[in-house]
Parts: C-alpha cells; structure tokens; sequence
C-alpha cells in the first residue's frame, strides 16, 4: 500500500496542478496519488509519444520508457514529439530529453536495449500501471505474463492503418483476463505501420486514451476500460466495444513465469 501525503505537494505543484485539483474526484488527495505513483512505457513509438507528454504533464511522480529504437523521418509523421533534429537518435534519450523540459520534477529512467521477459519481470515489478505501446507480438506477450505475474494493470493499445484498439488487464483481479487470452498463437500482430502505414491521428488518439486510463486506474475514478476491447476508426468516425472473459485454458494463466 502507497502512502499518499498531500502535505507532500509544493507549493510550485499546487499551482502546476491546480486545473486538475479543482476538479471533483481529484482535489490533493488525487494529486498526491500521481506523484506517488510508477508508470512504466514500453514503446516510445507513435502511440508512447502521445502519452507520455499527458502523464508527465499531469505529474505521475515515476517514469520508465523502454525502447532499443532510433528516431526515424518516417516516425515524424505521427511521432510529433520528436524533431528532425532527433533523427537517428535513441528514441528513449530523446524522449526523456524532451519530457524533461515539459517536467522537469519527475524521476525519469530511460532503459536503451531490447528487453527479455525476465527483464520485464523485474522492470514492472510494483508500478502502478504499465502501458503496451509495443508494436511487436513476441514483445506484447512477454510484457502481459510479466504483468501477470507481478499482478500489475496493463493497458494495451495498438494502431494500424485507419484503426485502432484500446483494452485494460487489471490483474490485481483474479478473474482478469489477458492478452493471450484474447489473441493466442504464434503470430497475432494486427499489422506493422512499416507494412500497412498508419494513419498519423488513430495513434494519438489511441496513446491519450491509454494515458487517460491510467491516470483514471491510479486516481480510482470513472469507469475503467477493463473486460472490454474497445475499437476506433477513423474513417467512420465510430468507437464498439466487445465484452470477454478469462479463457479457462489460457497459458499464460497455467505458466504466467515461463
């Protein structure tokens, strides 16, 4: 159990948040949650680069982004964190540059290398949350056993083409299911941008919306995305949404550490 001390908040917070403390559910004991919290980004791609910039703004006390890419021209289309100035630069270094400069009173920790299931497992262990902002389908189921195992809420979100998908597993719920639970096999990917191009706004949209969530999950607000897949296109302009359920003989509930 954190320990949220409102006496905490400086007073140069107090007048950074005050938008969001004025708000009802929120006040300082919502302010102290986020400074007090651990959120850990893998992907610092399109969709990491439109989250990160909300939940440093809005003062989450701990950062961790994880990539082993370099800025590309090609990302700059929908990367809009980064500059030209960035190109063929660690994703990470720059990102924690820049996020830096927007908030300069949060404990960022950039980790530069591809990362193993069990470096997850270490790198997730007691965050409040962790955003899947991965594009890569060995890498997302490796994140959600080592969520599971460390019983750590994973928001997950992807975007391709016109389309996007947003889902949460909170595994502090016994009864949760998982990312194999939805998408199994040995290959799942709903498509790589490099391969199908991406629409420069579902990724945003998507990002905030993972950023949205996570400060609500931390806050104890609302209605949280959990249980449901949620669905964006852009060209029709719609959200649907599906239920589903634990799948009984999901692996990763039988093996969550292999």
């Amino acid at each position: 159990m954190i320990k949220i001390d409102e006496a905490s908040l400086t007073d140069t917070e107090l007048l950074r948040y005050s938008r969001h403390i004025m708000l009802d559910q929120f006040d300082l004991e919502g302010q102290a949650k986020l400074k007090a919290a651990h959120v850990v980004i893998v992907g610092c791609g399109g969709l990491g680069m439109a989250a990160l910039p909300i939940l440093a703004g809005a003062g989450i006390g701990a950062i961790t982004l994880i990539d082993f890419d370099t800025v590309d021209i090609t990302n700059l289309h929908r990367q809009t964190g980064y500059k030209m100035n960035d190109v063929g630069l660690s994703k990470v270094q720059q990102a924690k540059e820049h996020l830096i400069a927007l908030n300069p009173n949060i404990d960022y920790r950039a980790i530069e290398q591809k990362v193993s299931f069990r470096d997850l497992v270490t790198l997730v262990a007691g965050a409040s949350c962790v955003l899947d902002c991965s594009d890569n389908f060995s890498l997302r189921k490796d994140l959600n056993r080592a969520c599971l195992h460390n019983q750590v809420p994973l928001i997950s979100g992807s975007a391709v083409r016109y389309e996007g998908q947003l889902t949460i597993f909170d595994f502090r719920d016994d009864e949760s299911a998982c990312y194999e639970c939805l998408f199994s096999g040995d290959h799942a990917d709903d498509g790589n941008c490099a391969l199908f191009g991406v629409f420069s706004p579902v990724v945003h949209i998507i990002g905030v919306t993972q950023a949205q969530e996570a400060l609500k999950l931390i806050l104890q607000v609302g209605t949280i995305a959990t249980k449901r897949i949620y669905l964006y296109n852009a060209l029709e302009f719609s959200w649907q949404s599906f239920g589903y359920h634990k799948n009984p003989k999901c692996q990763a509930h039988d093996h969550p550490i292999d």
